[in-house]
């Protein structure tokens, strides 16, 4: 009977999926089929957990098959994050037409990344407290405390007791290595050595044009190989998007989600409350918020639906062109917001889990010198953070670890980890176009008439199949 009801379910997801490849087919637009494929795939699962619980044999084993599709679209997406990262900043470089301010442009931008990540960080504080959240008001399962001590075992393998190893560890020693991931840091590390790349081709067009110019033409040539990549993975998105809903609401404890609802709204409200900020800054260097939110909402949206901010990277580099930010400064934001200051995952996420188990060690979550610890470890530590999955993770553990904070307590959101982290990366994303704007406005390098150009906007007509 378990093997009938497995085909059964295998076989209406596919179904679904042959509807989106049929939408595509019909030149429905890209964003709609990534939305009927979430709602699709939530309603699927809603539907399972009606007739069976997450436990039931033949929902792990269908979900096995399901997950060929969602897995294996995230499995791309962690496929392309190095290659991407490492010629987008190559090609920051090779398209830079103002190298007298390479230092202020990257300074600044990675100013903006840093500040608003501590901002982030005093709104997950405010929200975790306006909301009384308290760890131990939680009750762990079996999922969560496996979950609990999966994190402890990881925490031991990055704990940097102090500072100067801490930086010692963001310094690629093999960027071969790196370029494979197997760091925890090993994002920075490319971002650093592309960057070394970038500055010896600079000198190298300056004193051998020749050369400089073959190098030039040979990165813009990978850079349009790897985009190219990258939209044949864009394309799966709706398939990807479809099949991670499924498995997410199907196997997901709804009971564990309910218990953490409160902690859900919590989150979403910093959330939306570092995303007004974004558009309060906007508001203070003379830009429309308005048209920011119009002119980002398809990349925002996907941002929110493939949780991926490395996945987004072409489409933030190419939203900020459209907002009037040149190419160079595109490249350099959009590829540092993936590494250096997340807004979401980096900043208001570590910071709420901090105030949560603060109390679970006796430690008062409001003592001033705490909440200072706080958000400047969150600031500091909010380099290298990843672009795909388990990004949030790995900085709630560095935050946790250097304040001495029991990690194992983070397992208990495991029911609630990819209803936050849509949110999260979409707040990250913004906080990436953010400090590119601000950087290209305060060097005046920024085209105003193409950020009110109503035409201007985003083309997703490619990613249709």
């Amino acid at each position: 009977m378990e093997v009938l009801l497995t085909v059964a379910v295998v076989l209406s997801v596919l179904a679904l999926l042959a509807v989106l490849f049929y939408m595509a087919k019909k030149h429905v637009s890209f964003s709609k089929r990534v939305f009927v494929a979430l709602g699709a795939g939530i309603a699927f699962g809603l539907i399972l957990q009606a007739f069976a619980s997450p436990e039931a044999g033949f929902i792990q084993a269908s979900m096995e098959w399901v997950n060929i599709v969602g897995r294996g679209y995230v499995r791309f997406l962690q496929m392309i994050v190095m290659p991407l990262v490492f010629i987008s900043i190559l090609v920051a470089f090779t398209r830079l037409t103002f190298t007298k301010n390479l230092g202020k442009i990257s300074g600044l931008i990675i100013g903006v990344l840093i500040g608003t990540t501590a901002i982030a960080a005093i709104i997950g504080i405010t929200s975790a407290v306006g909301f009384d959240l308290d760890a131990e008001q939680i009750v762990q399962t079996e999922a969560e405390e496996s979950r609990g001590a999966a994190l402890e075992e990881r925490s031991a393998s990055l704990e940097a007791p102090t500072l100067p190893q801490q930086i010692l560890q963001l310094l690629p020693a093999n960027p071969f290595l790196d370029l494979t991931g197997d760091r925890a840091t090993s994002v920075i590390g490319v971002v650093i050595f592309a960057a070394f790349l970038g500055v010896a081709y600079l000198g190298v067009a300056r004193k051998q044009p020749e050369q400089g110019e073959f190098f030039k033409k040979m990165v813009d040539a990978v850079y349009a190989i790897i985009m190219r990549v990258v939209t044949l993975i864009l394309r799966l998105t709706p398939y990807g998007v479809l099949a991670l809903m499924v498995n997410t609401v199907a196997t997901s404890d709804l009971g564990a989600i309910y218990t953490l609802g409160k902690f859900v709204i919590a989150s979403y409200v910093a959330l939306l409350v570092m995303f007004i900020i974004h558009l309060i800054i906007l508001t203070i260097i003379g830009l429309n918020p308005l048209t920011y939110i119009k002119k980002t909402f398809p990349t925002l949206t996907f941002a929110f639906t493939s949780r991926s901010s490395a996945g987004t990277l072409p489409l933030n580099i190419q939203t900020q062109k459209n907002l009037g930010v040149p190419d160079g400064i595109a490249n350099f934001a959009g590829s540092f917001g993936l590494s250096i200051g997340q807004n979401g995952c980096a900043g208001v996420y570590p910071a709420m889990l901090a105030v949560m188990i603060a109390p679970s060690v006796g430690i008062n979550p409001l003592d001033p010198m705490f909440l200072l610890s706080v958000i400047a470890i969150v600031a500091i530590s909010s380099f290298g953070v990843a672009g795909v999955g388990g990004g949030a993770t790995f900085a709630a553990i560095l935050v946790l670890s250097a304040l001495d904070l029991p990690v194992a307590l983070a397992g208990v959101l495991i029911s609630v980890e990819p209803l936050i982290d849509m949110g999260r990366t979409a707040v990250n994303v913004s906080g990436s176009m953010v400090s590119g704007l601000f950087t290209s406005r305060v060097t005046k390098a920024m085209d105003h008439d193409a950020y009110i150009d109503e035409n201007k906007r985003l083309d997703t007509s490619e990613f249709s199949s």
